[in-house]
């Protein structure tokens, strides 16, 4: 007699580029939390994961998509920058009524721009596919970055279907096709116009740090002939001029920024309002990277999830 294989253990080949969400863990309090899923795979590179963590609701809650910095080289969706404590930040989301989902994606040396656009977008595909398995509204969804994470969501937020380019922008990893729209982006101290800032000296590494590649030319890979052209695809100010119908922007940078200077946000605000784009800039005044040198980062995450729950509906 032939035994049939439990559903979870069915298989089909080619296996999907994807795994669907397993049951969750459920917290006492009622959180959600569903670690380690696997939104998009490619042979050869490692499988790229998300992590939702869903607060106790009745119905469907909406969802902000955290994307990580780290020079687009290194980082985990697990560990915010070391200014902001991993449960400040997941506490004041969920206290919102919003679920957080954290994501990874291929850091530049796996492979160059725009395979770290084309997972953010793979996991926004991801979640509105499996929004009934996680219990978010697929309609009500934003994305929120640091440095490069802030360069990334500012770029999901500018790039859409009807972007000149769009099919090299939108990629077709994960869930292949589908809405990457976004209702809100917050973009913390991310680049924004990569031609100027080649032009800015990197500061010095700390004694023993080792190599460390340039992050600018890794990100883009090509020559050094082709960067320049690279550098303007890899702009959100190259999208801001067309950003008719762009989401609300929520910028907040430190003025005394040593790696991505205060200018990179200055100039991006300056392009969504000339688009007559909502944008809104905060200086956080005397604050290195990462927020470095402010007194207290509680105040700027609390109201970097207030400009999201508002646009969200929460």
């Amino acid at each position: 007699m032939t035994q049939s294989l439990p559903a979870e253990l069915d298989t089909t080949w080619p296996p999907p580029p994807f795994r669907t969400p397993v049951p969750p863990v459920i917290a006492e309090d009622g959180v959600r939390r569903f670690d380690g899923v696997t939104y998009a795979t490619r042979p050869g590179f490692r499988p790229r994961l998300l992590d939702v963590h869903v607060p106790a609701a009745q119905g469907p809650v909406p969802a902000v998509v955290w994307i990580h910095g780290g020079g687009w080289l290194e980082g985990d969706r697990r560990y915010p920058p070391p200014t902001v404590p991993a449960g400040l930040l997941h506490g004041t989301v969920l206290a919102a009524g919003l679920a957080l989902v954290s994501i990874d994606y291929r850091h530049s040396l796996e492979a160059p721009f725009p395979a770290q656009l084309h997972d953010v977008k793979a996991a926004i595909r991801y979640v509105r596919a499996f929004a009934a398995a996680f219990g978010i509204d697929p309609g009500r969804m934003a994305v929120w970055g640091e440095s490069a994470g802030g360069h990334l969501a500012a770029l999901a937020g500018l790039t859409g279907p009807d972007t000149p380019g769009a099919a090299t922008l939108e990629g077709t990893e994960g869930v292949g096709a589908g809405d990457t729209s976004v209702r809100a982006v917050v973009d913390w101290y991310g680049v924004s116009d990569l031609v100027t800032l080649r032009e800015h000296p990197m500061p010095p590494m700390p004694p023993g740090a080792g190599e460390y590649p340039d992050p600018y030319d890794a990100l883009l890979g090509g020559t050094e002939e082709e960067r320049l052209a690279l550098a303007r695809a890899a702009s959100p100010v190259t999208y801001a001029a067309g950003a008719v119908g762009a989401p609300p922007f929520l910028l907040v940078h430190g003025t005394r920024d040593g790696l991505v200077p205060y200018g990179q946000s200055q100039a991006l605000d300056a392009a969504l309002r000339a688009a007559g784009a909502e944008c809104r800039l905060e200086p956080v005044e005397g604050a290195d990277h990462i927020f470095l040198g402010a007194p207290d980062v509680a105040p700027i995450v609390a109201r970097s999830v207030a400009f999201l729950a508002h646009h969200l509906g929460a």
